[in-house]
């Protein structure tokens, strides 16, 4: 029997869902757990800030999950998934196998989150967008106000994750395509990919760019080098910036200064009028980066959501209700 938080949020998700309809107004809302469960944001918030605390890369796998997420058919939390025979996990992506991480912290925040609110009220899709912002928060970057209301897939698709999360490998007018087919422009490109001022990359994914690519400063290529030998040592890992766990503008300094960890980064500040112009305001004025990609998240957050009664609200993050 349904308690009487979940009869809550499910009567505004049917009420925002009728008023997007009639009106074009926003399925999803800041509000959306005010009324169902208050508790619900101070809970993520304390789960997010006391696992950040024990290891401060959690909030990068936290970020990362959920961009991976909403880049593969919407933020529905697919990617929380877990392989079964009707379940083609995206978890076993090429850009997520072996590399995406925090699944464990996810776990618990839903567990804690559903013992606030007496039930499942808070989809997974949800906590991973709080988590994103609570950690970039945590780690000394800007907050926005979450829309809410998402709801969870049943399904997951390992084939479009494949296709649609963006290759470290890519040049700008790939990365240009790639995030246009998700809604987003340039500015989100370059606002988003800011994220990478937090977490580290592995040797596999940047070892052809130290060796071979001669857009990058020399020094810093022979740095990397000693980390990341030309064969072997595919799991050794090397920061994305200098302060790999602290949210600030030393992403956009490094790649004026062609120390762009992977291909991808050093592709916006590569000659291009649009984007360079971005990385160069953004490595000098911390103030405008961090609004642009409060902005720009949002925008991400709000990529093909599910609301109303589509999907559903696992009980577990990693399995769909019926299974």
């Amino acid at each position: 029997m349904a308690s009487r938080s979940q009869l809550l949020c499910l009567q505004l998700a049917f009420l925002l869902l009728s008023l997007n309809a009639t009106t074009g107004f926003s399925q999803l809302s800041t509000d959306f757990y005010g009324e169902c469960c208050p508790q619900a944001l101070p809970t993520i918030k304390r789960v997010v800030e006391a696992a950040i605390y024990k290891q401060r890369r959690v909030g990068a796998f936290l970020l990362r999950m959920h961009f991976h997420d909403c880049f593969v058919n919407g933020c529905d939390a697919s990617v929380l998934l877990d392989p079964t025979p009707t379940i083609d996990s995206e978890k076993n992506a090429v850009p997520n196998q072996n590399s995406l991480r925090g699944f464990d912290v996810v776990d618990n925040i839903k567990l804690e989150v559903d013992k606030a609110c007496g039930g499942p009220v808070v989809s997974c899709a949800d906590i991973l967008a709080v988590a994103a912002r609570d950690s970039v928060v945590a780690l000394g970057g800007p907050t926005w106000k979450v829309q809410l209301g998402r709801r969870d897939s049943t399904t997951a698709n390992r084939t479009l994750a494949d296709i649609d999360i963006p290759a470290p490998v890519f040049d700008l007018p790939e990365l240009i395509e790639n995030f246009k087919k998700q809604g987003l422009n340039e500015k989100d490109l370059v606002a988003l990919s800011g994220g990478h001022t937090l977490g580290f990359a592995r040797c596999l994914v940047f070892r052809s760019r130290i060796y071979n690519d001669k857009d990058i400063n020399p020094a810093f290529a022979k740095k990397l080098q000693t980390t990341c030998p030309q064969s072997g040592g595919d799991f050794n890992l090397a920061p994305l910036d200098p302060t790999d766990a602290r949210f600030d503008t030393a992403y956009f300094t490094n790649l004026v200064k062609q120390k762009g960890l992977l291909d991808s980064d050093q592709a916006l500040f590569n000659g291009s009028d649009s984007t360079d112009a971005l990385v160069k305001k953004y490595s000098l004025n911390a103030k405008a980066f961090s609004k642009a990609f409060a902005k720009s998240m949002i925008k991400m957050g709000n990529i093909k959501p599910l609301t109303g009664n589509q999907g559903e609200i696992r009980s577990q993050c990693s399995k769909v209700n019926y299974s």
